[in-house]
């Protein structure tokens, strides 16, 4: 039932955002009692912070798995970008909510998502230190603009993208990768 309710719970944030989606439009969807909600959640605060800490540490935790594999760091920077945008097609109405809600969490939660979204980013920063290192990116790289420039790219797709539209989830990561890895000279 607590995975009911956050899946609901998704569903109706991203559709008429936070605020304005109240506890009884949550039990009223899924023909439950407000006490059902409150067995498994104190607020509806603390329901968008389980949202928001059950994606990044699922994003980091494929991080992870990705840099600590034996591809090079291009491949990795790829499949790192890859994961960005197929999140879009598996898991988009949370990809809004965590990046469109977050201004909704207590300053406690929302400093502990911070450093989440902030580790994510500097395993990246640290991916193309590694790259410029080994000789596989340029040298005269900023790892940390560089890292901020690839996140920006791929974090406002959510904002546009469709994956039933005229491009695939794997077209536009392709695209993006071709984007960061080669540039446009």
């Amino acid at each position: 039932m607590k995975e009911k309710i956050t899946q609901q719970s998704v569903v109706l944030f991203e559709k008429k955002g936070f605020s304005e989606t109240s506890i009884q439009d949550i039990v009223e969807a899924l023909s439950v009692t407000k006490g059902t909600f409150y067995y498994y959640f104190a607020s509806k605060e603390q329901l968008l912070m389980d949202i928001h800490l059950g994606y990044i540490d699922d994003l980091l935790t494929r991080q992870k798995q990705l840099a600590s594999s034996a591809l090079t760091n291009s491949e990795k920077m790829k499949s790192i970008v890859h994961l960005l945008i197929d999140d879009i097609k598996s898991h988009g109405a949370s990809g809004r909510v965590f990046f469109r809600e977050m201004r909704h969490l207590t300053v406690g939660n929302a400093e502990v998502i911070k450093k989440k979204r902030e580790q994510f980013r500097v395993n990246i920063e640290e991916l193309i230190a590694r790259g410029m290192e080994q000789g596989e990116f340029r040298k005269d790289l900023s790892p940390a603009l560089t890292a901020f420039a690839i996140l920006g790219v791929t974090n406002w797709s959510y904002q546009w993208f469709n994956p039933s539209g005229e491009i695939s989830a794997p077209q536009l990561a392709e695209s993006y990768c071709d984007f960061i890895l080669n540039g446009i000279v």
